[in-house]
């Protein structure tokens, strides 16, 4: 048996950049935006095709993996869209109670 070299801490904190996914992707950019341009793209059925949800999850895999170096203003703003998708879902979920 051959043996494998062992994996290192730094190794083992980057799986993140291993994920693939034959998902929809947002435009190029569309971090960089403000939150209510982010929420808006989004929202679209284009990029997040299984709902709000889906496009919230988005948000915050790219605040988990930029990390340190995503600077203070930014994710604020990306917080706010996740806030903005948050209150759209509320708002459909009581919408449809009342119907």
């Amino acid at each position: 048996m051959a043996k494998t070299k062992p994996k290192s801490k730094a190794d083992a904190k980057r799986w993140v950049h291993k994920v693939k996914t034959v998902s929809t992707f947002p435009p190029a950019g569309t971090f960089n935006k403000k939150a209510a341009e982010v929420a808006q793209i989004m929202a679209s059925k284009k990029v997040s095709p299984k709902g709000l949800g889906s496009g919230i999850r988005m948000i915050q895999f790219f605040i988990n993996r930029a990390g340190k170096g995503l600077p203070a203003a930014q994710k604020r703003e990306l917080e706010k869209a996740k806030k903005l998708l948050q209150e759209r879902i509320r708002r459909q979920r009581q919408g449809s109670r009342k119907s």
